[in-house]
């Protein structure tokens, strides 16, 4: 299998991501192209070509559409991806996950459905860092 398909998601991301930090809240529809790194407050929906990665701190009160989704935080609401979703350990979310496959980290608390559309088999990551504290 190929070493990139096997890699976590947020380690193949490429260019700046817009960002929403700490400290600042987000009321609305967002929308556009490119990646999106939230580590403040988002209440409202989204419409995003590229990827969405919610941060440890970051909380999201809407639904999530992207192509790919990373969360860490905390999401009431929704999440539809089109493509891969990442849950790591620290995330809370209460809402249906849908995307085409769904890694979720040993920690999390989803509380809600998950969907997936993609492939039958699972694919996992090689973890290449050092474990946190």
């Amino acid at each position: 299998m190929n070493e990139t398909r096997r890699r976590r998601l947020r380690d193949r991301s490429a260019g700046a991501a817009t960002l929403i930090n700490l400290g600042c809240k987000v009321t609305g529809l967002i929308s556009g192209d490119g990646d999106f790194l939230i580590n403040g407050e988002v209440d409202g929906d989204c419409d995003i070509k590229g990827t969405v990665t919610l941060a440890p701190n970051g909380y999201w009160r809407g639904t999530i559409k992207a192509d790919t989704v990373i969360v860490s935080g905390h999401v009431d609401g929704d999440i539809v991806a089109t493509g891969p979703v990442e849950i790591t350990a620290s995330a809370k979310i209460a809402g249906t996950v849908a995307g085409e496959a769904i890694a979720v980290a040993e920690g999390a608390i989803v509380e809600g459905v998950m969907q997936t559309s993609g492939q039958a088999e699972p694919i996992t990551f090689v973890e290449k860092r050092e474990p946190d504290g």
